[in-house]
């Protein structure tokens, strides 16, 4: 079997509606034109990322406006949805939320992200100080696309090599990391932690961030890339506004798993990998 997966590298303006209508044109364009069976999103792709921008675009799911837009593309263009992310309204509470919608537009996951970076980046500035605006999730999140389950995290997630490993022991054969990385840090970690969660796991990665925004207060890196189980970047994209399509061969999952057998020779004598439930 073979997974199709689009990146959408969007370009996020100050316009939610104008940042669903492009999402969704670009979701169609992925699916009709470049035959994609799964379509990823970037993090907080509906708005720019400020603290003052976020909390205004915050909605309830799966009721929200940008919700509906999603179920709706989904269903019409008859492919999966990986919503990148939206800040979430629930119980008095915000979080960073992925949404998964089906080929028949149904909610078929959500995952809130658990780990929150503080307000400073590589280059020392101050951005959104998560720890601050969101609620950290407790749930790991996965679906299924035929037999393949795919692991969903978000941005900061990605620095965790237990977190992207417990995926792996739940069976999870492709992780999906929508994410907003600035340019120092993207330059120094984006392709090395990609590279990293794929080669420890054996399994596809995929990265996914917004188009750059040199006008941004977070100036986004791009380069949305996928990352094959032998540590490969199959495609990149540059730093613009583009879709970004990969052909995920699984037998290659079985082939190097076969030859680098590194699972079945983990020490659980000495250490071993306990994954939690909430």
């Amino acid at each position: 079997m073979t997974i199709r997966i689009a990146l959408i590298q969007l370009r996020v303006v100050e316009s939610k509606e104008k940042n669903l209508k492009n999402a969704c044109d670009l979701i169609r364009i992925s699916k009709k034109e470049k035959e994609a069976n799964v379509v990823v999103l970037p993090e907080c792709f509906n708005a720019p990322y400020t603290a003052e921008m976020l909390r205004d675009v915050a909605e309830e799911i799966p009721n929200g406006e940008t919700s509906r837009a999603l179920s709706t593309a989904a269903r019409d263009f008859g492919v999966y949805v990986v919503g990148g992310s939206i800040v979430e309204s629930c119980g008095g509470r915000l979080y960073n939320t992925c949404t998964v919608w089906g080929p028949e537009g149904d909610l078929v996951a959500t995952y809130r992200k658990v780990v929150k970076r503080k307000g400073t980046v590589l280059s020392g500035k101050t951005t959104v100080a998560e720890t601050k605006l969101f609620t950290a999730g407790s749930q790991y999140a996965t679906f299924t696309v035929g037999e393949t389950r795919i692991g969903l995290g978000i941005c900061w997630d990605m620095r965790f090599a237990e977190f992207a490993t417990a995926y792996r022991t739940m069976g999870c054969d492709l992780l999906i990391y929508p994410a907003v990385c600035d340019v120092p840090t993207g330059e120094q970690h984006w392709e090395l932690l990609a590279k990293a969660r794929a080669l420890d796991n054996q399994a596809f990665v995929a990265f996914c961030s917004p188009a750059r925004d040199t006008h941004a207060k977070l100036i986004p890196y791009g380069h949305s890339l996928v990352v094959d189980p032998w540590g490969q970047v199959i495609q990149r994209a540059t730093e613009f506004q583009e879709i970004v399509v990969a052909d995920l061969v699984l037998k290659e999952l079985t082939v190097v798993r076969q030859r680098i057998p590194v699972f079945e020779q983990k020490r659980s004598d000495l250490y071993e990998l306990k994954v939690g439930y909430s």
